[in-house]
């Protein structure tokens, strides 16, 4: 019996230094974690009120886009991508209507636009249409996303499945929670309006009491960190 015993302590002695790296190990990870969320918040610009914060990052450096779309870039296509992150410091639920929201610029002085997101299925249009953005083409109004006959082969159904996975899974934030991911704008090419540009989230709703938050207006000229 004194020899299991023995055994015993000696094998326990023996796992809790492994444990405690382990910890150790965990902890560093959740901090540097940490640390990257507070770093990409830096480089984003953000608004905040009523225990809401959307922030929101052009994706402005090809680089950016080849683990999500490894074999044809929307950024190449003219399309950019918008990192956005919905944080909900509440203890009430809040509910986004993603298709109402709105990329605005300022085409000149007298002409003002807003641009819907563009599904999968039309960034997966959008990059695979023949031909292409003309780099000669005088600025002018963006026009409307329209359906392009496809048919739907692997490519297509690759690129739509890529762009939905990278794109915000959910429009509903639970308290205290977090949800992000992509919202695709076709800018034509025309990346220099972002420096402009602003995102608007009109519609969002606190689903306990169906309560309107007010709207937000982040002006994506201006990060949180500058």
């Amino acid at each position: 019996m004194r020899k299991v015993y023995y055994n015993s302590v000696h094998k326990l002695s023996g796992a809790v230094p492994f444990l405690a790296a382990c910890l150790i190990a965990g902890a560093y990870a959740d901090a540097q974690q940490s640390g990257g969320q507070r770093a990409s918040l830096k480089t984003a610009s953000l608004e905040t009120h009523e225990g809401l914060t959307i922030s929101a990052q052009p994706w402005m450096d090809p680089a950016l886009y080849k683990e999500k779309f490894p074999k044809k870039s929307p950024f190449a296509a003219g399309i950019v991508a918008l990192q956005v992150v919905f944080r909900n410091d509440s203890n009430e639920s809040m509910k986004v209507s993603l298709d109402r929201i709105r990329l605005s610029f300022q085409i000149d002085q007298d002409n003002r636009q807003e641009v819907q997101a563009l599904t999968p299925a039309q960034v997966a249009d959008q990059v695979l249409k023949p031909g292409g953005k003309d780099p000669a083409k005088s600025r002018a109004r963006i026009p409307l996303p329209v359906s392009i006959p496809h048919n739907n082969d692997k490519h297509w159904a690759e690129l739509e499945q890529q762009a939905e996975v990278a794109g915000i899974p959910a429009n509903v934030i639970a308290p205290h929670s977090s949800v992000q991911g992509l919202l695709y704008f076709d800018l034509q090419g025309q990346f220099d309006l972002l420096n402009e540009a602003r995102l608007y989230v009109p519609d969002i709703l606190v689903m306990e009491n169906n309560r309107s938050l007010t709207y937000f207006e982040i002006d994506l000229s201006k990060p949180s960190g500058k």
